[in-house]
């Protein structure tokens, strides 16, 4: 008789490049963050400049996204900047962003949420008890990761066991597209990317895009 074949939990890791195409990895088993290393155009870091105003933005919008043709529908999107060099370009962005995250995933439902911060949203080391998060900052410094290992996962949320060695903190650039996978996706429970929200230096902030899988 046959002895019975162990099938090994792939090695977690995470993918990057400087197309579009990186994002689709973070759909192979045992990939944690797919990264997209991009570049804004001017056209659309010009609409980054609204954080010179020191005006306040939190808008969050339940997209339905009937077909893979769908428009998302944006409308009243950040509307009280629509006069802003480079508003156009940004609402055509964040709707190619919003169409691909719901073609790559099969997504029918995005919740979306639009923020200025000045302080660090979630600044402990954590997790995302989501199947998987888009996570993009269009001005201001970006979200930061670790790698698998650089925590103990069984102390997260507490202070003392976060790294203290900078170099092994991993920093997203601004303009860069990451899909960060969760504890909820199947098969990847107890490995959803460990992350936390940038603390800005005083006097600054940042423009944050995050789109989430509802179903």
């Amino acid at each position: 008789m046959l002895a019975p074949s162990l099938k090994l939990r792939p090695v977690i890791h995470q993918v990057q490049g400087d197309t579009p195409k990186a994002l689709t990895g973070i759909l192979d088993d045992g990939v944690n963050l797919a990264l997209w290393q991009r570049q804004l155009p001017a056209h659309i870091a010009d609409f980054g400049r609204l954080l010179s105003l020191n005006e306040p933005l939190a808008e969050s919008l339940s997209l339905e996204m009937p077909s893979e043709e769908a428009e998302p529908n944006l409308h009243g999107l950040a509307s009280g900047f629509s006069d802003l060099e480079g508003y156009e370009g940004f609402i055509a962005d964040v709707s190619w962003l919003v169409s691909a995250f719901a073609c790559l995933l099969g997504a029918r439902r995005i919740g979306l949420r639009l923020r200025v911060l000045d302080t660090a949203m979630c600044p402990r080391f954590h997790v995302d008890h989501v199947p998987v998060r888009l996570i993009t900052t269009y001005a201001g410094i970006g979200s930061q990761w670790l790698k698998e290992g650089a925590m103990d996962r069984r102390q997260l949320g507490k202070p003392g066991a976060e790294p203290q060695d900078d170099s092994l903190i991993q920093q997203i650039t601004s303009g860069e597209v990451a899909l960060l996978k969760g504890e909820k996706w199947h098969g990847n429970e107890g490995f959803g990317l460990i992350h936390r929200s940038p603390q800005p230096a005083p006097g600054e902030r940042r423009l944050i895009l995050t789109l989430d899988w509802l179903s």
